[in-house]
């Protein structure tokens, strides 16, 4: 099986290079390994002593930011060695400060793995939510580094968990601890003999309950909203602005703040094409012409999970594509979320669905029934606002619990 799974990887490598004549992802990522181990040679201590800490992709890194910062904070003199595999995490936070040294991981390749370990020599290593490489796992066991992965989550179909699993299974077994989300994670691991975890909780929740205390101010969006019912439509996609736009259209007693996913100029030419009510481009923005439209489009990046603090409703894009995104951004300033129906593999899109702050819809006229519920009817605001807001707060601490368990630290982070 081994054989197999270094022939798919350097397969792997093989189509992103080529891939990369035509796909811009790609070609950062082929450009970015490349450089890999220049970087590290020239940028890495010699002695190594490297706290290694792994992210996918951003989504991931903010996941585990507030874990980063954390140790940061409590162990100013550890070195911390920060990795991503996408380019969407890495072309955003190569620069940031609570790291040593910010990387490309090496695609999973046992040269590249012995080399990657040899230049870095981490003391541990921290693995984010995903990412499963059968060789550095094994690398890390066999040179005795304790290996840790946070936040995972763990579902029935994976292939752990399948008959033919069994090399996969195997892999798990190089963690030296693996902290979990849920008790159904637990269950599934130990059906497999698996059992040195924990049921920790999922930093995300400290990271968004972060960002609200640090929200930016936003004097432009303020004027906005003032003394109006707002919906705010956070990473939308096409097929969620085409009834967004529409129910925005007719109700003249809402405002409307759309923030796309994709921000480029034809699909901005796109949306305004569309609206039949003033709407004007957070960039051309000013305190005399924001006061005067009715929907304000967001056209740039980094201020999306301060916006929500503005809003009454919100509905959170993707779920009728891929999968959603962020939900728990929005819920944290007790803003009931909506949502479309490509979100089962999201556990909180599920616990606040259960518990009254979170909605899902599958068409545009359920969207329309249940805004009209919710924005029309005070009482059933108030509560499902009120839900959305305590179910984020009762699920903080997962930060401060592996810290605890990990480096015997004390946290200063809420929950």
């Amino acid at each position: 099986m081994k054989w197999i799974y270094n022939f798919g990887i350097y397969s792997y490598k093989q189509l992103v290079a080529l891939a990369g004549a035509r796909n811009a992802k790609a070609r950062k990522l082929t450009r970015g390994q490349k450089g890999v181990f220049d970087y590290l040679a020239q940028k890495a201590r010699p002695q190594g002593g490297y706290l290694w800490i792994h992210a996918s992709s951003l989504g991931e890194f903010e996941q585990g930011r507030p874990l980063i910062e954390a140790i940061r904070k409590a162990r100013p003199d550890t070195p911390i060695l920060l990795t991503f595999f996408s380019p969407s995490g890495y072309e955003v936070r190569k620069n940031y400060e609570g790291a040593d040294l910010v990387c490309y991981l090496p695609f999973d390749l046992p040269g590249n793995v012995k080399r990657f370990l040899d230049l870095t020599r981490p003391t541990e290593a921290i693995f984010i939510k995903y990412e499963f490489w059968a060789n550095y796992l094994n690398e890390l066991k066999r040179r005795e580094i304790p290996t840790y992965i946070i936040s995972a989550i763990f579902r029935p179909n994976q292939i752990f968990f399948r008959f033919y699993g069994g090399y996969f299974r195997r892999i798990l077994r190089n963690f030296t601890h693996l902290y979990i989300q849920n008790e159904q994670s637990r269950q599934l691991l130990a059906g497999i003999g698996i059992t040195n975890v924990s049921v920790v909780g999922d930093t995300r929740f400290d990271r968004v309950s972060d960002i609200r205390r640090s929200a930016k101010e936003l004097p432009l969006v303020e004027t906005f909203a003032q003394g109006r019912k707002i919906l705010v439509a956070g990473s939308s996609w096409p097929k969620d602005e085409e009834f967004l736009i529409d129910y925005f259209n007719r109700h003249d007693d809402i405002k409307l703040i759309l923030a796309p996913h994709e921000i480029h100029e034809s699909h901005l030419a796109f949306i305004e094409s569309r609206l039949q009510r003033p709407a004007l481009r957070y960039t051309r923005a000013t305190p005399e012409r924001v006061a005067s439209c009715d929907c304000l489009i967001i056209d740039c990046f980094g201020l999306l999970s301060s916006i929500y603090r503005y809003g009454t409703l919100a509905y959170v894009g993707g779920g009728f594509g891929a999968g959603i995104h962020n939900i728990a951004e929005a819920a944290v300033y007790d803003l009931p979320v909506v949502f479309g129906p490509n979100h089962q593999r999201f556990k909180e899109a599920h616990e606040l669905m259960a518990c009254g702050g979170g909605f899902a819809i599958t068409s545009g006229e359920e969207f329309d029934a249940l805004a009209d519920s919710l924005l029309y009817d005070a009482d059933r605001l108030a509560t499902a606002s009120h839900n959305a807001g305590h179910y984020i707060a009762s699920h903080t601490g997962a930060t401060r619990r592996i810290l605890q368990s990990l480096f015997g630290i004390e946290s200063e982070t809420k929950g």
